[in-house]
Parts: structure tokens; sequence; C-alpha cells
């Protein structure tokens, strides 16, 4: 069917033809009098689809002019279009946005009239640098309207993979309850051991704390902190010199760069009831399970990151393939003012 392009639309004169469309694909918006008005992205599309054929001042227009017309008119246009298409492709119907987000994506099966947007979606190439405080932003915008947010990254072959991204409140069922006076541990580089083969179990049956290696007790500089605020541990040195919480937390800030997010993420972890391991061999900072690690497998991996990070799409494409390989959820502790958990997950429309 003719089109006629004008400025960053194309108008369906015909109103039969413009009915069509809209109707039958949910393509344009109708105008009054008749007619369908068709943006650029929708244009190419139906043109690439040989369903239209777009002319501009008496002149037919080419695939490669509309492309590089669409692209001059909205800046980021091919990876949109990459989006936009495949969405297409995988029976939705998708219309462009404003204010922040790329395209809407109402429920498979369903038309605009009888339905509202399902998905909101950010197009975005692999080599896009991902901000968290726009991303959190995001979600919050899209789950305040009843929507969920996806991102649809397109690689440098112009295949897209999909993740869905969400906000998590992580609950587990281990709180801490510590009987008895405190445990003695002893200070030797950044770790904390306890040699008093009785009070092993009195740490594992307040929530799980340390690693039993034979003849002690080791607990990380992490677990050594929360303990001694909470009043349940002493950490000695070998001449018998007290060491405070502060002194452990400025140690640990010392020798770790990113303790003073790990801490924070920690302490809110436990403050949950859940129980919190080291998450190094996962490439994260903490495993964390909601019960007993006796009795089930890890849940969450879990990530602090301050509020302003920013991440390459190929680091994030890493750590959810891994977390989906180990059967968990990977979550991003993004910490500011407050604390919350941002869950990226691999979709599959």
């Amino acid at each position: 069917m003719p089109g006629e392009l004008k400025g960053d639309t194309v108008i369906v004169s015909d109103q039969r033809e413009g009915s069509q469309l809209y109707s039958k694909g949910n393509y344009g918006y109708p105008l009054s009098g008749g007619g369908l008005e068709l943006d650029l992205t929708e244009a190419v599309y139906l043109m690439e689809s040989g369903r239209l054929l777009v002319e501009s001042g008496g002149e037919k227009v080419e695939f490669d002019e509309l492309f590089a017309q669409a692209s001059k008119q909205n800046e980021g246009f091919d990876v949109k279009y990459l989006v936009y298409r495949d969405m297409r492709s995988r029976g939705f119907v998708v219309k462009t946005e404003t204010g922040g987000f790329d395209l809407s994506v109402f429920p498979r099966g369903k038309t605009m009239s009888n339905s509202r947007p399902e998905y909101m979606v950010r197009a975005v190439s692999e080599r896009t640098v991902l901000d968290i405080n726009d991303f959190s932003a995001e979600i919050s915008h899209t789950e305040g309207k009843g929507r969920e947010l996806l991102y649809g990254v397109a690689d440098e072959e112009g295949d897209v993979t999909y993740y869905k991204m969400s906000t998590r409140d992580p609950r587990g069922s281990v709180p801490m309850v510590f009987a008895g006076g405190r445990i003695d541990g002893v200070l030797i580089s950044d770790r904390v051991f306890v040699f008093d083969a009785g009070s092993y179990g009195r740490l594992k049956e307040a929530g799980f704390f340390g690693k039993d290696i034979g003849g002690a007790l080791q607990l990380s500089l992490i677990e050594s902190c929360y303990l001694s605020e909470k009043g349940a541990l002493n950490v000695l040195r070998h001449d018998g010199r007290a060491v405070g919480t502060e002194e452990l937390k400025k140690l640990g800030s010392e020798t770790q760069s990113d303790f003073a997010l790990r801490i924070s993420a920690y302490y809110d972890l436990r403050s949950r009831g859940l129980v919190v391991k080291t998450g190094f061999k996962y490439g994260t900072h903490f495993r964390v399970y909601e019960g007993s690690p006796d009795d089930c497998h890890a849940r969450y991996l879990v990530h602090a990151v301050p509020a302003s990070d920013t991440a390459m799409w190929p680091e994030i494409s890493r750590t959810v393939r891994l977390s989906g390989g180990v059967k968990k959820d990977i979550l991003f502790c993004r910490i500011s003012g407050g604390i919350e958990y941002l869950e990226f997950k691999w979709f599959r429309p």
C-alpha cells in the first residue's frame, strides 16, 4: 500500500488500507477524516516486510533512504529498530514511546483496544553503559504503573537478548539468636579464629556463622564485625589486647577496597533473617540462604553496588548467565541513603 513521507511520519491516505493496517496489526494512529499516521519505526518495518511503498514529492523512497531518514531524526534508531523488529516478529503489538522508554509492548494476542501495555522496553546496544541510579528510577516508574521493565540488548550481529528488571524484598527464616556470654576470638591477619571447641555450636546455633576448619572456627572480618557489634564476640590479638568493632571495620576498609559497601549489605541481609556466606566462587560478594545451609541451597547471589555505579552489558550478561547456570537469583544491592535490591533476570518474551 502507498504512503507519503511527511517529516517524521508516513501518512497512508487510503482509508480502507489504513483501517486494515490499524485493525489487523495495530500499526499507526487513525487520522480524523480517514487515513493513518505511521511513525518511522513502523514505516521502516512495514517497508521491510513488503507491505508499504513510500513516496516523497512523487518520488519513490527506497528502504535505505527511509532508514537513513529515521536514523537522522531519532538518536539510536538502529538499535531501537532491531528490538522493535524482534518483538514484532514474536507476535507482540509494539508502539514507540517517549519519556525515557523506547517501546511499549502489549500482551501477546492482545491489542491496544482491549489491553494495556505489559512491558516498558529500553532498547540498548551491548556497548551501552548501564547506570544503576537511572535503572532504579526506571524500575520504580514501571512498577508504579503496574508494568514490567525489559531491556532489549542488541549485540554486534543484531541479535537481541532480553533482561527483565524488578525490585526484590528478600526474606529468610534464620534470625540471630545468641545465648550466653561473649565468645573469644583471635585476630590473625584479616580473619578471626575461635579455638574453643565448646563455642562452635553456639555460633552455629546463633545463625550459622563461620566455617569449621578442624581445629578452629574461622570467621571473616565482616562476620566478626557483626558479631562484635551484637555483643556475641570478643576479638583479641595474640598479646591479649582487645580489638573493638570500629577498629575491625577500619582494618577491613584498609585491606579491602569495597569493605564499606559489603558490610552495609551484610548487615541488612542478616536483619532480614538470611544466612550470608561469601560468593567469591560465583564472582559476587555473597551467596545467601533463606534457611539453614544444612537443609537448602543458596537462593540468591548478591552483589553490593554504590548508588552511582555503572556497568557494561557484557559484564551484566556474564553475571546473569552464571546465576542462571547455578539456579540462583542475582540481586544487586544498591546502597545510597537506604538499601534496595534490584534483580536482573534473563527473559524470553
